[in-house]
């Protein structure tokens, strides 16, 4: 006999702060973009958060469960053409990391940097190697344990091929406004979110980096509080302005 499942309703424990500020140029998966820092500040209207907190810091990497909440789509379909196929194949929304899903639920593998459960606007959890977009809501938080979460002889499926990287340079117009940023790590953060090619998979196949028709083509993404600005030439990225 077929039981119906009751409907459930969630509140966020807290909001995710991130450099991202666009879907453009989040990495596709956590620990692509490894020296991306982001802080996870628990909702301050539950206190009770805060003792929740105790003992988090003894783990080096954590479970963070959220919420894509501006994917745009709220009819999900059970096929998908993922990024990493170019596009150009199906496969089923469950056998795929795609936010386009029956329930709109991210699950992330993060670096532990530091807890501060004292922060007055909230308690902070400062994480590294994010694939958030700033605002993201944090359903839960779980320690990552190696020993039943580590699987080495684990397959990956149609997604087993190595990611593809492409060279980024800067231009010296870029490397000053980076160099007056006063930002440590900002070149490393942007170099690493470029070359995993950021662009959408049509973009991607109809003008491969390495294509004399993509040369002298230009895009910008929100990075920080930058409008980071760069063109393929001759293969590579290259980024021209820091706006």
């Amino acid at each position: 006999m077929h039981r119906s499942t009751p409907d459930w309703t969630f509140r966020p424990i807290g909001t995710v702060e991130s450099c991202f500020k666009e879907k453009f140029g989040i990495p596709r998966q956590p620990g692509l973009v490894a020296s991306v820092e982001a802080t996870i500040r628990l909702d301050p209207a539950q206190p009770f958060l805060r003792q929740a907190l105790r003992r988090l810091d003894e783990f080096s990497h954590l479970w963070v469960i959220t919420v894509f909440h501006e994917h745009g789509a709220h009819a999900w379909k059970p096929s998908i053409r993922p990024p990493r196929l170019g596009g150009a194949e199906k496969v089923g929304v469950l056998a795929s990391r795609s936010p386009h899903r029956p329930n709109p639920i991210g699950l992330s593998a993060v670096e532990l940097v530091r807890v501060d459960a004292n922060d007055p606007r909230g308690a902070a959890i400062v994480v590294r190697g994010c694939d958030f977009l700033d605002g993201t809501p944090v359903l839960d938080i779980k320690p990552y344990i190696a020993y039943a979460d580590s699987i080495p002889t684990a397959r990956s499926g149609w997604a087993e091929e190595p990611i593809e990287r492409v060279p980024v340079h800067f231009t010296a117009e870029a490397e000053a406004a980076i160099e007056r940023s006063g930002r440590p790590g900002l070149r490393a953060m942007i170099t690493e979110v470029l070359e995993l090619d950021p662009r959408p998979a049509f973009q991607k196949r109809r003008h491969p980096p390495g294509a004399p028709e993509a040369d002298g083509l230009e895009f910008g993404f929100d990075f920080l509080d930058y409008d980071v600005k760069w063109r393929i030439e001759k293969g590579a990225f290259v980024v021209r302005e820091l706006a």
